[in-house]
């Protein structure tokens, strides 16, 4: 049976006004970084009158963007590793394993999504600074720091999600590596670890934007030396003013990795999400 033309016609402006929300942003950044910057400071133009690439080159120099991008990549790269890594096994325990305090340990995981990222500023301050105080191990100030904050946020929802994705791949698959002569690590990743990639993928993208784009715990864990793009693009703006075109040129390269990972690994993504939110 054919949808009636009202359904259609609806569908069609729906999405027009929806692309246009999602669109006028983008023209606006990427217009705005082909500008001069006194045709940015002035009365916005939907149609440039003078088209320039400069900015794309001025971004290098103004701040050291280079440096930040290579903190942030670090950074980034390094939680999502490290995420992944322990959430595979602890997700797995908890699927395949039944032990006192399973339900508990659920529950606590799942629970600790429920406090904004702000509370737990303060505390792992003072971790930070008391650790480095005693031990001589300078976690503040430091990508060692910045990596472990960034852990304590995203591995809670990596096991979370995991634990959902695991639940529905078979156990008889476990049970027939393990007749053939693999113990649980080898079944582990023989078996049910290329069974579950779109959920691994899942996690590693969730992980890494996480940790690319954070704002709050950068700007007060780090110093020049490890400063990170997210916190770094403050640069751009001076006392006496601020570089607004080249603020739209460093924003949309920073946002190229996320853009090329999302879209490579699109269909990975929607799977593993879907699968891993139904138990």
């Amino acid at each position: 049976m054919a949808a009636p033309q009202s359904f259609l016609w609806t569908r069609r402006i729906v999405l027009t006004l929806l692309a246009c929300f999602v669109l006028l942003p983008v023209y606006v950044m990427v217009s705005s970084s082909l500008k001069p910057l006194q045709d940015v400071s002035g009365k916005f133009q939907w149609i440039p009158s003078t088209l320039t690439v400069q900015p794309y080159f001025d971004i290098w120099k103004t701040v050291p963007l280079a440096k930040y991008f290579v903190n942030s990549l670090i950074v980034a790269s390094s939680a999502t590793v490290l995420s992944v890594t322990i959430a595979v096994f602890s997700a797995y325990a908890v699927s395949r394993y039944r032990f006192r305090g399973k339900r508990v340990f659920t529950v606590t995981v799942l629970s600790t999504q429920m406090f904004p990222g702000i509370l737990f500023l303060l505390p792992l301050f003072l971790i930070f600074v008391n650790i480095g105080s005693s031990t001589g191990v300078a976690l503040y100030g430091s990508r060692g720091g910045l990596i472990l904050t960034y852990l304590t946020f995203s591995l809670p929802f990596s096991i979370w999600m995991l634990i959902g994705y695991f639940d529905s791949i078979p156990r008889d698959l476990d049970e027939a590596a393990l007749v053939d002569g693999c113990g649980p690590v080898g079944a582990l990743f023989r078996v049910v670890v290329p069974a579950a990639v779109p959920g691994i993928v899942a996690v590693s993208v969730y992980s890494f934007m996480t940790a690319w784009g954070e704002v709050l715990f950068a700007s007060v864990m780090t110093n020049d030396a490890t400063r990170t793009l997210s916190v770094g693009l403050q640069g751009y703006a001076t006392q006496n003013d601020v570089y607004w075109n080249q603020v739209m040129a460093a924003s949309l390269v920073v946002s190229i990795p996320i853009v090329v990972g999302f879209l490579l690994l699109q269909r990975y993504l929607v799977a593993g999400l879907t699968a891993g939110a139904v138990k």
